[in-house]
């Protein structure tokens, strides 16, 4: 199942994405061996794509991704927010501080070094499993602005073409991805625009991602997990 966005106006999603392939790090010491990342340039986001990225009737909301404006919290209290968005399930996981013109944002905690775009797995999900699992909600605190950046190719496909044999007893991983890009294939990703007080929610253990300060000031950023029901707070496109 491919990257699928919420959106009724393609012009709208156009003002803020573009797209672009990924390639690996390289000898860039800020970086770990064998992370990817984005390739320059950034691309604008033509019409053809639309069809692609539009979810199908039936699409579960458990793979979808949103781009939003969470409310905020009236008495400043972050891990409140999203519980009356998803009940008693809803996990706040934090904040992070990203520093500016930062490609990618998000860095091994072991060693300092960025991993790149990657798959989350704080669920630690069967290949059976990503396509239902918990999706992140996430508000742009500011000041700056920052993008979300997301592969339009889902894990269990890469699983399947990196472990043909058995696939379904794989757990998906980023490694994945990087021996599907090391084996010459193309992964496509876009970057969505998200100004101080927007978000997102997105099936971020099933689709590449991470976030990205190119070209932008400092922002910080809040992460929630749950089971969102789609819809639940009004699109931005």
């Amino acid at each position: 199942m491919p990257l699928h966005l919420a959106f009724t106006s393609f012009d709208t999603l156009h003002e803020r994405c573009d797209v672009t392939t990924v390639t690996v790090a390289g000898a860039e010491p800020a970086y770990e061996d064998g992370a990817l990342i984005p390739a320059e340039p950034w691309q604008p986001l033509i019409p053809a794509a639309a069809p692609t990225l539009t979810p199908p009737t039936g699409t579960p909301a458990s793979t979808l991704v949103e781009i939003i404006r969470p409310p905020l919290p009236t008495d400043g209290r972050l891990d409140d927010l999203a519980l009356p968005l998803g009940g008693e399930q809803v996990q706040y996981i934090g904040q992070a501080l990203t520093k500016p013109h930062m490609l990618t944002t998000t860095d091994n905690y072991r060693d300092g070094h960025l991993i790149g775009l990657h798959l989350d797995n704080w669920d630690k999900l069967t290949y059976k499993d990503k396509p239902p699992g918990r999706r992140r909600l996430a508000l742009n605190l500011g000041p700056g602005t920052r993008y979300l950046i997301l592969g339009t190719l889902g894990a269990q496909a890469v699983c399947r073409a990196v472990h043909p044999a058995d696939y379904t007893r794989r757990y998906p991983h980023t490694d994945d991805y990087r021996a599907h890009a090391a084996a010459g294939h193309t992964i496509h990703v876009l970057r969505i625009r998200l100004a101080p007080g927007e978000g997102y929610i997105a099936p971020t253990e099933y689709l590449l991602h991470d976030g990205s300060t190119q070209d932008q000031e400092a922002s910080a950023i809040a992460f929630w997990l749950g089971h969102w029901q789609h819809g639940k707070l009004p699109s931005l496109i």
